[in-house]
């Protein structure tokens, strides 16, 4: 797929199609793309959990997402918990942040991660959902995640049982100033 058509089709899709599966190698591909994005000073802090049992995607849709996302992750064929060790992107060897933004580099980061993810899951036919509100606790608590690690997003993986539609986008003339 080239890329401008695997930029053009990616959705975030709510509603999968029953009865597809995803194996572990395939999920591992798609988090290789991930590993392939830029991070602060090379620190490589983004961290996946993978949830591919029926019993721990139930977990995680009754136990950790609000009953719309629940609803969204119907189907899918995996959900990936999304962290990232703190205090290491955007700072320091002695630990001082080295600018204002401190920690939400790890976030930054993360996100450039993500989207590498999202994209890949996309070009080898899955689709995915990105997931903010969730019970980041209960996941570190049930998938044995460090505190030295925050959760940041919950993808649920699938494949797409209809088009999405694509909501419109801001034009570069809406977003971007020259100088």
């Amino acid at each position: 797929m080239e890329f401008a058509q695997l930029l053009e089709s990616r959705r975030s899709i709510r509603k999968f199609k029953p009865g597809m599966k995803i194996s572990e190698d395939q999920v591992k591909v798609i988090i290789d793309a991930a590993i392939q994005a830029p991070t602060w000073k090379n620190s490589q802090t983004g961290r996946y959990y993978v949830a591919m049992s029926e019993d721990k995607m139930n977990f995680i849709k009754n136990q950790c997402l609000p009953e719309f996302n629940a609803n969204s992750c119907n189907n899918a064929v995996a959900i990936i918990i999304t962290t990232y060790e703190t205090k290491r992107s955007g700072f320091e060897r002695d630990g001082s942040p080295t600018n204002e933004l401190g920690d939400k580099w790890g976030v930054y980061d993360l996100g450039l991660q993500n989207e590498n993810l999202v994209l890949k899951a996309r070009e080898i036919g899955y689709d995915t959902l990105i997931m903010g509100i969730r019970d980041a606790d209960v996941l570190m608590s049930e998938f044995g995640i460090p505190e030295s690690q925050e959760v940041v997003a919950i993808i649920a993986v699938g494949v797409r049982e209809e088009d999405a539609m694509k909501p419109k986008r801001k034009t570069p003339e809406d977003i971007t100033k020259f100088f």
